[in-house]
């Protein structure tokens, strides 16, 4: 028996500055803790069931990654008597709403996990290894407010807003706090880009994140290159940086064409593909995010940087694939009788790709440096 089932996540803390949590329902039947799970809906992909099951069962909202983390196995018993194996397949959800009011609401009890606490919580064992190897691996943990941070938010008026990241970066230019600065970046403009995507209420807010996160990670990128040229000895070679962060910089500038798009066009209602793509976005964020850490021991981390960045290009394949399906379908719809819909939607769909393109950059980027260093 086939099931799937979400992994509701968020970054801890009010400025999104923490590690990583897990959101975990109580099972109806015995009361423990489990994630929102159930059988797939005919007629929807198996993502896009495993989104509604979260709704349901945890009131949460967010971006579903369509490309699952993998899967794992329960016995569940019957009415009849029999014990019977599931096989859940596992989708990751950025939860970026959480509902008040929901279907299960009575029926079940929701809590944020931190990841350990979350795999403790949980009784099968693959679901616990799921859960513990899910992490940041420790990228989020702060470091002292630089020069150029501080100067962004004087000149953007985002002090209060963007207090979490001016503490992500070094006070003497270090390239990987750099790096793993940036990569908070990416976190937050995806998790921004996701919400505009959903439509509805607060579409110009969100063009507005998006745009600013986009400031900030320039800034960023003008520091990586000043501080290659004035530094003797780098921890790699000077076009390997400069390669690094020029394409999760490309990323992030995609995300602020798509938002350009949709304000310059008042886009309010998306397709769904648009949503998917938007799904693997946010999962490959934060893939990055957990990768550029491990980078200050590549020979370390050498087989877990690889693991990573070979799920960044799988995702890219994916993103090209639903990029292909939602333009034919557009096509079909409305191609003749209505192209400028087709041509704006054609347009939102290409930078949406460029963003899958460029963190396959990223993970190309990586590679290199682990072939040469690990």
């Amino acid at each position: 028996m086939r099931q799937i089932a979400v992994l509701p996540y968020r970054f801890g803390g009010v400025d999104k500055d923490g590690p990583t949590e897990i959101l975990l329902v109580t099972s109806r039947g015995t009361g423990r803790w489990v994630i929102p799970k159930g059988n797939p809906l005919t007629g929807l992909d198996r993502h896009a069931s495993a989104a509604i099951e979260a709704e349901e069962e945890a009131g949460v909202l967010g971006a579903v990654c369509p490309t699952s983390i993998g899967s794992y196995e329960y016995r569940k018993r019957r009415a009849n008597g029999a014990a019977i194996m599931y096989n859940v397949e596992v989708f990751p959800l950025a939860v970026t709403r959480e509902l008040d009011v929901w279907k299960e609401m009575d029926e079940r009890e929701r809590r944020w996990f931190t990841l350990d606490a979350a795999a403790a919580s949980v009784e099968e064992p693959d679901l616990q290894a799921m859960i513990r190897s899910f992490g940041d691996r420790g990228f989020r943990a702060a470091a002292q407010r630089s020069g150029v941070v501080y100067n962004v938010a004087q000149k953007t008026g985002v002090n209060h807003m963007f207090g979490w990241f001016q503490r992500l970066l070094p006070k003497q230019g270090n390239f990987f706090e750099l790096f793993e600065a940036h990569a908070a970046t990416l976190t937050a403009g995806a998790e921004a880009l996701a919400r505009m995507l959903q439509g509805g209420e607060g579409m110009a807010d969100h063009v507005q994140e998006i745009i600013e996160r986009e400031h900030d990670a320039d800034a960023i990128t003008r520091e990586v290159l000043q501080t290659v040229r004035r530094t003797f000895l780098t921890p790699f070679d000077r076009s390997a940086i400069t390669d690094l962060i020029a394409s999760m910089d490309d990323a992030i500038d995609e995300m602020q064409k798509t938002a350009g798009a949709v304000d310059l066009y008042d886009v309010t209602e998306f397709e769904p593909e648009m949503r998917d793509i938007a799904g693997l976005i946010v999962d490959a964020a934060r893939l990055t995010a957990e990768a550029l850490p491990l980078l200050r021991n590549i020979s370390a981390n050498g087989t877990r940087l690889h693991e990573l960045t070979e799920r960044l290009v799988r995702m890219e394949g994916h993103a090209d694939e639903i990029h292909a399906a939602g333009l034919k379908r557009l096509f079909k719809e409305h191609g003749e009788a209505n192209p400028t819909q087709f041509l704006i939607a054609r347009e939102l769909f290409r930078h949406l790709e460029r963003v899958t393109d460029s963190f396959e950059d990223v993970a190309n980027e990586i590679d290199g440096l682990v072939i040469d260093h690990a």
